[in-house]
């Protein structure tokens, strides 16, 4: 009775504010954002039977952090995305004030979706990791809890992602213990529905790490070469002057899982994106073997209520597709090479960087060489400047109004940009780093250079991405 009502209120909700939302000048053309409402992780990220399928958190009831759904989209090509049914909704006594994030599986030819079910009371909370399936047409079927809460936790675990390893299932978990130190937790089960908990594999105080942190979100692990990769989003981190900027982090440490001895050897913790709004990502293997991510474009618990959609009843929305690969100890983040099939026709523009006409960046892709310092203007609300081995990202707080900064240290060779209305994503070297960012110009924004930098630069305006 719950869920019909919550999808009653759903219903209402899309009728009222689809049209408003859609007319927002801030609103992307090609990447993912939520109908209405907030859209927060990615979840559930998986290609099965030949189709992308892309879950995400939603409160499609208001711009707020509320009791959350799972809202669902699938794409045969990572660029023309539907709507598909809404999948979970918070209507069960194990979900009552969430249905948290997770991740899906194929169970045998079932599409198995892996979540957490979060329940707070006065004193407290707790959690509980739940499945459930979805058929051909969309419909889920609630299978409801297959773990309780560990020994030795708080209330917060959640985040399962879920892999099949030499007959068996894995399950990494995000979980704080009862000191207040964050952990990533390793689980093994037969099937779905039984779970053993092998021990803790990473976190604050192991590993060498020392304190790291109160709390490890969204982790996932997965082989990439010859390699294990653990992606973890760890809270509490304190900023130093040039990394670990934002409110939250979000990063990967690149080692070896000894899966008998549930052990896993890591090397240093290194931010998967230097940007101002980049959290929770979610990978998954494609068909054709490539390593494939989406990241949330956005930040808990910052200045995220200070942006102008709100007032068209919508925030957030992911970054473009990410193709993950290793070099050495480096993850190398590229664009989802599906994306050159939205270019236009191309030019190329060389000379001194001030000498260079103004470029309409509403929807546009650029890969820029520079031989020299170079500051680039987007529209009248971000810049991004190169000098002397350091590139620093800036904009204008929306809360407080006072410049901030971002940052990557090392010798530029190649940037190659991805524009969206309100979204900037930065590809440095070829992958080596990435800068994603949102910003809000007042009119069409337009890319302005400046320096004596000689510069060659090619232009590609981007077509709109296809979501019905």
């Amino acid at each position: 009775m719950k869920e019909i009502q919550l999808l009653k209120q759903t219903a209402l909700a899309l009728m009222q504010g689809q049209t408003r939302a859609a007319q927002d000048p801030h609103r992307p053309g090609w990447h993912l954002a939520p109908p209405v409402g907030l859209l927060n992780d990615p979840n559930g990220f998986i290609q099965f039977a030949g189709r992308y399928h892309l879950f995400y958190q939603w409160n499609p009831l208001a711009c707020a952090h509320g009791a959350k759904f799972w809202g669902h989209w699938s794409s045969a090509d990572l660029l023309s995305w539907r709507h598909e049914p809404v999948a979970l909704t918070p209507a069960e006594a194990y979900e009552s004030h969430g249905c948290y994030s997770g991740s899906a599986v194929d169970d045998n030819g079932v599409l198995t979706l892996i979540y957490t079910g979060n329940v707070k009371f006065t004193a407290g909370r707790t959690a509980w990791q739940c499945l459930a399936t979805l058929d051909e047409k969309g419909d889920c079927q609630k299978l409801g809890p297959v773990l309780a809460l560990p020994e030795g936790y708080s209330g917060h675990v959640r985040d399962p992602k879920v892999w099949r390893h030499d007959g068996a299932w894995y399950m990494v978990l995000g979980a704080q213990d009862l000191a207040g130190r964050g952990k990533v937790l390793l689980l093994r089960g037969e099937t779905l529905q039984q779970w053993q908990l092998l021990g803790e594999i990473a976190g604050s105080g192991l590993n060498g790490l020392g304190d790291f942190g109160y709390m490890w979100e969204c982790p996932d692990l997965f082989r990439l070469g010859e390699r294990d990769v653990l992606i973890v989003c760890p809270q509490g981190l304190p900023a130093q002057e040039t990394r670990w900027l934002n409110t939250f982090q979000s990063g990967y440490f690149i080692g070896t899982l000894d899966y008998p001895q549930a052990r896993y050897t890591h090397g240093d913790f290194q931010e998967l994106d230097l940007g101002f709004e980049f959290y929770a990502p979610q990978t998954t293997l494609s068909d054709d073997g490539r390593r494939l991510m989406f990241g949330w474009m956005g930040i808990p618990d910052g200045d995220e209520f200070y942006q102008p959609t709100l007032a068209h009843g919508w925030i957030h929305q992911m970054t473009c597709p990410r193709e993950l690969t290793l070099q050495q100890d480096r993850l190398l983040q590229r664009p989802a090479r599906e994306l050159q099939q939205l270019r236009g026709a191309q030019r190329r523009l060389q000379g001194a960087a001030q000498q260079l006409e103004t470029l309409d960046i509403a929807s546009a892709e650029l890969l820029i060489a520079p031989e020299g310092a170079l500051t680039a203007h987007f529209g009248d609300a971000l810049r991004l400047d190169y000098r002397q081995g350091e590139l620093r990202l800036s904009r204008r707080n929306l809360r407080s109004g006072q410049q901030e900064d971002r940052y990557w240290l090392g010798a530029l060779r190649q940037l190659h940009i991805f524009c969206d209305r309100s979204s900037v994503e930065i590809f440095i070297n070829d992958g080596e780093a990435v800068m994603s960012a949102r910003y809000f110009p007042a009119d069409a924004p337009r890319l302005r250079l400046e320096g004596e930098a000689k510069v060659t630069l090619d232009y590609w305006r981007l077509e709109p991405g296809v979501i019905v």
